[in-house]
């Protein structure tokens, strides 16, 4: 694959993910929030499990560890992922919830200091730092809904402390989502098997689907309550069959390209995408200190990821030098 057609192929995948979050706000008025995650990912999971059946010699797991890496990429980068999301953009617009999202990376390493003993180091600690702020800038506590304060005087106007006293539900929910996609992709890094990634990836898939239907019927959610519209039918479809199943193909062809540590940027085109396509689709806008908050978590991951970012940017640099 030539140099532009991976280049053409991120902006796919970040343009195509970030679009899920317009298409969430624009269904979430017709569906119950956990049946509506669980039926996109039902749809996409046999979907991708067709393609697995057709393109690899392994479509189902069959070993133990094989079945755990399916059921703990299902529980937490499907199920507990896009419970949070889903419940929490029933409180805040798609485009929020893309750059509380984009803490993800950031969540990551702190996880895997916990769970892989890798080593934290000051400037780790510092780009913590700055994702809690980026965070906090988004959530602007002490700021009334609404207000049409200038920048200066937004930040002059934060107030921590009403973090806890401000209804917050719609940044706590979507940050929980944030975290269990985090914790998942550090919990399959410890699961080795040979299962092909598009296997592990159906299965999942079909797991968190489950999840959700069950994690729905239990806090009281109906099928009978979907209000079946050509509006509804058309946002499941399009998060199924395109943000879901397209992309996460798109995904996989790019992790084995270009590695992870390059992929990961893909979380900080898909804010840019939600927020441009929430404006051409619902019209909406983010002010400027949640686009503050957004270089927060930026620069966080930067501090974070500074060595797989120097490494990427030399082998770049090279051929052009040489």
């Amino acid at each position: 694959m030539s140099q532009r057609l991976l280049a053409a192929a991120f902006v796919a995948l970040g343009t195509l993910w970030g679009s899920s979050f317009v298409a969430i706000d624009i269904g979430l008025p017709y569906f119950p929030p956990l049946q509506f995650a669980g039926l996109r990912f039902l749809f996409a999971g046999v979907v991708v499990l067709g393609y697995a059946w057709r393109t690899t010699s392994r479509w189902r797991p069959r070993a133990p560890r094989e079945w755990a890496l399916a059921g703990v990429a299902g529980a937490f980068l499907i199920g507990g992922h896009h419970a949070f999301l889903y419940l929490g953009q029933q409180h805040v617009s798609g485009a929020v919830a893309a750059i509380v999202v984009s803490l993800g990376p950031v969540l990551t390493a702190l996880f895997a200091v916990a769970i892989l003993d890798t080593h934290l180091s000051a400037m780790d600690g510092l780009g913590f730092g700055f994702g809690l702020l980026g965070v906090m800038l988004v959530a602007q506590p002490g700021i009334a809904e609404g207000s049409t304060l200038p920048l200066g005087d937004r930040l002059a106007a934060l107030d921590p402390g009403a973090l806890l006293a401000g209804d917050m539900t719609g940044i706590v929910l979507v940050f929980f989502a944030a975290a269990a996609f985090a914790l998942g992709g550090v919990l399959t890094r410890t699961i080795e098997t040979m299962l092909p990634m598009r296997t592990v990836q159906a299965w999942a898939m079909l797991i968190g689907a489950a999840l959700l239907l069950l994690a729905g019927s239990a806090r009281g959610e109906s099928l009978a309550a979907i209000r079946w519209t050509p509006t509804a039918s058309l946002s499941l479809a399009y998060l199924g069959l395109v943000p879901g199943a397209g992309a996460f193909l798109i995904y996989f062809t790019l992790l084995d390209r270009l590695g992870p540590a390059q992929v990961n940027l893909i979380g900080y085109l898909e804010p840019a995408a939600a927020t441009v396509l929430s404006w051409l689709v619902l019209g909406q806008l983010i002010d400027p200190l949640t686009a503050l908050g957004f270089a927060a978590i930026v620069a966080g991951f930067v501090c974070i990821q500074r060595r797989s970012l120097a490494t990427l940017l030399a082998r770049r640099l090279l051929p052009a030098s040489g």
